[in-house]
C-alpha cells in the first residue's frame, strides 16, 4: 500500500505528517463513500504510538465513524477536505500522536466497545495547496485529535479523527528523503 506520506521534524522539534497528494479534491461535496472505501485498506492493521508504545488497532467502527460521524457531517470547506485527505496519513498520524488524555465512558451505547473509557491524543498533518496550474505553493498545517476507545477485550481501537483545526500555512516545501 504505497502512499506519498512522510513524517518530518519541524524546527521546533515537533513531528508533522506531510501528505503530498490530494486524492479527495472537492471541498464542497466530499464523497465520504469513497473515503470509507479508502479507509477499508487499514482494517485489521495495528500501529504503535512512538511516545507511549500504545498499540492502536483499526476496526470496522473506525471506517464507519470517520466518514459518517456527527462531527464529520458538520464539516465544511477546507476542514472537510482536510479530514478526507488525512485518511492517507492515518498510520503515521497514529505514530506521532502525543499528549494522551483519558475520559471514562459515559454513553450506554459504548458499554462494551469502550468499557474502559476513551483516550485522546494530539496529532498534526500538512496538506499541499496548489495554484491553478496544480503547482504546490504552500502547505496548510492542521492539528487534530485521535479518539481512541478502550475495548472490553483490553485493546485500544482508533474510533475517529476529530477537532481538526487549521493552524497555519507554510511556504516551505517539505522534501521526501531518498
Amino acid at each position: 500500500m504505497e502512499r506519498n506520506v512522510q513524517i518530518i521534524k519541524e524546527p521546533d522539534g515537533r513531528n508533522l505528517v506531510v501528505i503530498y497528494d490530494i486524492i479527495f479534491k472537492n471541498r464542497r461535496d466530499i464523497s465520504w463513500d469513497d473515503v470509507e472505501k479508502y479507509l477499508k485498506r487499514y482494517l485489521g492493521e495495528v500501529y504503535e504510538i512512538i511516545e507511549s508504545s500504545d498499540r492502536i488497532y483499526i476496526g470496522k467502527d473506525f471506517v464507519d465513524e470517520f466518514s459518517g460521524s456527527n462531527y464529520t457531517a458538520k464539516l465544511k470547506g477546507t476542514v472537510a477536505k482536510a479530514k478526507a485527505n488525512a485518511a492517507q496519513g492515518i498510520p503515521k498520524m497514529i505514530e506521532i500522536a502525543v499528549n494522551k488524555r483519558y475520559k471514562e465512558n459515559l454513553a450506554r451505547k459504548h458499554g462494551v466497545n469502550a468499557k474502559y473509557g476513551w483516550y485522546r491524543y494530539d496529532t498534526r498533518f500538512a496538506l499541499p495547496v496548489a495554484d491553478e496550474n496544480e503547482d504546490i505553493i504552500r502547505y496548510n498545517v492542521f492539528q487534530a485529535e485521535l479518539l481512541i476507545r478502550h475495548d472490553a477485550n483490553g485493546k485500544l481501537y482508533l474510533y475517529d479523527v476529530i477537532n481538526i483545526k487549521k493552524k497555519r500555512s507554510t511556504p516551505h516545501e517539505p522534501k521526501l528523503d531518498g
